[in-house]
This record gives structure tokens, C-alpha cells and sequence, in this order.
């Protein structure tokens, strides 16, 4: 049996995962999505980034994981691919679902180098948070684009949205050793940009055992596609 930790991406808790676990447990496997500090229902929590890495590596621990998937989709990708290096030989594998990935030294909005200023005036302007969306951004002239959601779904992932803590963005990671030593799935989001980022594709080049998976949605498949999201975890989880 394998064990999913599941974690969303900015804004968003352990709900955002609520049509993807069914599935994924129906296989007879054990299904935990995380809400990070600051998000879901820890919403009243402080975090940084060191913050958000230890929910993560103490979910495993506070439950005596083993034969673990870690997933992280979008933001999420930072603080739990370093968790998956900590977490050593208990890790089965890493997903990083349309994803950034943790750089040694670099935080969230240092791969925004065109964003940056305007995610970081958005925290000054917000009381340290980073404010999510508004559905009239989703709109396919909007800010964040059409993203394959339908009304319900799009009014699913806003209602799951709270304002994100800004002190987890702009925090820097810290890798123990490098990500491409893992196994590790990358989980592309086709309505989103057609290629993974650029040191994400070197990974997936160079590294021993970095795998590609693709699927033909937008950057929130836990809502736009959950039941071929669960497919692409159910396969990682075989590798």
C-alpha cells in the first residue's frame, strides 16, 4: 500500500484534494491531504517557508509514514520537494503537479523575474498576504486566463481560496541534496503552457529518474480533471 500526502498550491488547503482522494483510496491506498499553515482550515496560523517544509515532513512522521507519495502541485512544489529530500528512504516517490520546484537559495518569486514586484506589492497591500484571484480573472482575457473549469468548478476552488502567507513566498528554500537524486513525476498542465519550465526540463533531461506525465487541462486539475488526475497519481505510484 502507498501512502499520498497531497498538497495544493497557493490559496488552498486539504479541500482542494476532495474529488481526487475517493479515487486514490478505492485502490486501497492511504490518502492524506495536508493543509499548510496559513491555508484551509490553519488559515489562523503564521508560516514562512521553513514552516510549510516541516508540516509536511511532521504529517509523515506524526503518522509513521512509509512507501510515501509526496504531491505537491503549483507553490507547494517548494516546500515539499524539500520535504521529500528529508523524509529519505521513506520516500517512494515525488509528483509535482504543474509545479515549481525548490532551488537551493531561491524562493517562490524568484521564478517570477517579470511578476515578482507585482506579487510582492500585492503582500505590502494585503497585510502579508498574497490575495487569491478573483473569478473575473479566470475569464480567458483575465490575469490568470480560462483554465478548463467549469462555473462549478471555478466556484469550488474560490470558495476553497483564502489569502496566502506572503512570508512563505518570499522565503528561501534550503535543499539537503540535489532533487534530481529522487524519483520523482512531473505532472504538465497543457492549458496552462504547453512546456515545463526551464529547470524543470533539464531534470527531467538529465535526471536518472524524472518522469513526464501530461494532462490536457489547466493549471487546477484537483478541480477541472480530478478523476485523470487520480489516474496520473495511480501510475507514479507504480513506478
Amino acid at each position: 500500500m502507498t501512502d499520498f500526502v497531497l498538497v495544493a498550491g497557493a490559496w488552498l488547503g486539504a479541500s482542494a484534494w476532495d474529488e481526487v482522494v475517493p479515487r486514490l483510496r478505492a485502490e486501497d491506498h492511504g490518502v492524506h491531504p495536508l493543509s499548510l499553515s496559513g491555508l484551509g482550515e490553519k488559515q489562523a496560523d503564521s508560516a514562512d517557508q521553513r514552516t510549510h517544509v516541516r508540516d509536511v515532513t511532521e504529517e509523515v512522521d506524526r503518522l509513521g509514514l512509509r512507501e510515501v507519495v509526496l504531491v505537491g502541485h503549483s507553490y507547494s512544489g517548494i516546500p515539499v520537494g524539500q520535504a521529500a529530500v528529508r523524509i529519505g528512504d521513506r520516500l517512494k516517490r515525488l509528483v509535482l503537479v504543474d509545479s515549481n520546484i525548490p532551488e537551493d537559495g531561491e524562493s517562490f518569486v524568484s521564478a517570477w523575474p517579470d511578476g515578482r514586484a507585482m506579487v510582492e506589492a500585492a503582500i505590502a497591500d494585503h497585510g502579508g498576504c498574497w490575495p487569491p484571484p478573483s473569478a473575473a480573472d479566470f475569464a480567458p482575457d483575465g490575469m490568470v486566463g480560462d483554465q478548463g473549469l467549469s462555473g462549478e468548478q471555478l466556484e469550488r476552488l474560490m470558495a476553497d481560496a483564502v489569502p496566502h502567507p506572503g512570508a512563505t513566498l518570499t522565503g528561501p528554500a534550503v535543499l539537503e541534496r540535489p532533487l534530481e537524486e529522487l524519483p520523482a513525476t512531473y505532472v504538465k498542465c497543457l492549458l496552462d503552457g504547453p512546456d515545463p519550465m526551464p529547470a524543470v526540463a533539464n531534470l527531467l533531461a538529465e535526471a536518472a529518474d524524472w518522469r513526464l506525465a501530461e494532462l490536457n487541462t489547466g493549471h487546477w486539475p484537483m478541480y477541472s480533471q480530478p478523476a485523470e488526475l487520480a489516474e496520473v497519481l495511480l501510475e507514479a505510484a507504480k513506478s
